[in-house]
């Protein structure tokens, strides 16, 4: 410390700027990202074929005919494909953040939103495929009257040509890709780096800061620093301060150290009564006890 200047030993560096990748590799880790999460849509239908009903129904002289009027496992095979879908593309968002962390950004984002649509439209595919051929191979063969089971379809989503040429997709096969964009999305958003790519930490000082007393060793190596008069010339070094006959080490001081403007530190002013002030009163001697009463001989005597 210099004239009130306070001099860091161990100044801090500032946080290292993590490089950016190239915008080719960016491409490229994006466009297998999307490759990796559709095929992800295999192991994605079969799940939903494995958990959704069959449909059962009847084969009559008309044809095949549904066994009630509105059977449930239309609803079920629906809700269990948008379950599943809507975990799958929330679990691949997390996936993709976490293992990609160095590519995080909008090309990332992209490209986990069109794999997962490609991942909904191959578990819609191949989970309907899944049986259906021996469905027909034995709804060709089977007598009149028998009941077979047809396995699941996909009545609430679907893809669809748009006038001819303009491909449109609608329903629960969109869920997968609302999931991981709402995820990712939410996940960028509570980043605490703003480039979203983590950094790294600076270090810390190799000697943690102490807090407590200082030892009686350190404070009796200290120099003591004498102030100077208003005029700026320094005040000779006579010996430790004294206050009330006393050093401000303990020790013996001087008694005719003065300061500009001030008195004598060995001796306090004299009050004008000639008392030596104090800050605490003077003990007062401790009174007599009263003496006891004398009985008054006129008195009756007590029993």
């Amino acid at each position: 410390m210099d004239g009130g200047e306070v001099v860091n030993s161990h100044p801090q560096e500032p946080h290292p700027v993590p490089e950016s990748p190239r915008a080719g590799r960016v491409a490229a880790v994006g466009l297998g990202t999307a490759v990796v999460l559709a095929a992800l849509g295999a192991p994605l239908g079969w799940l939903w074929s494995a958990f959704a009903p069959d449909v059962p129904l009847v084969k009559t002289a008309n044809g095949m005919q549904l066994t009630e009027p509105q059977p449930e496992q239309f609803v079920a095979a629906d809700g269990w494909y948008s379950l599943l879908g809507l975990g799958f593309g929330v679990l691949a968002a997390i996936a993709v953040w976490v293992l990609l962390r160095r590519y995080r950004g909008p090309v990332t984002l992209l490209a986990v939103a069109v794999g997962t649509v490609g991942a909904a439209l191959i578990a819609w595919w191949l989970g309907s495929r899944l049986g259906q051929d021996a469905f027909e191979r034995l709804v060709a063969s089977a007598p009149v009257g028998t009941t077979v089971s047809q396995p699941p379809e996909l009545r609430a989503g679907g893809f669809e040509w748009v006038y001819g040429f303009i491909p449109t997709l609608r329903g629960d096969v969109l869920l997968p890709a609302f999931g991981a964009v709402v995820t990712y999305t939410l996940m960028a958003g509570w980043s605490r780096y703003a480039t979203l790519v983590p950094e790294q930490e600076p270090e810390l000082d190799a000697e943690p800061a102490v807090f407590g007393p200082r030892p009686a060793a350190e404070w009796q190596a200290a120099t003591w620093s004498r102030p100077t008069p208003a005029t700026g010339s320094p005040v000779p070094d006579r010996g430790p301060w004294q206050i009330n006959g006393a050093g401000i080490d303990g020790g013996p001081g001087p008694t005719n150290d003065t300061m500009p403007g001030a008195g004598p530190w060995a001796t306090p002013p004299a009050e004008p009564n000639g008392d030596v002030s104090s800050r605490s009163p003077a003990p007062q001697a401790p009174t007599e006890a009263p003496a006891p009463p004398v009985p008054d001989p006129a008195a009756p005597p007590r029993d």
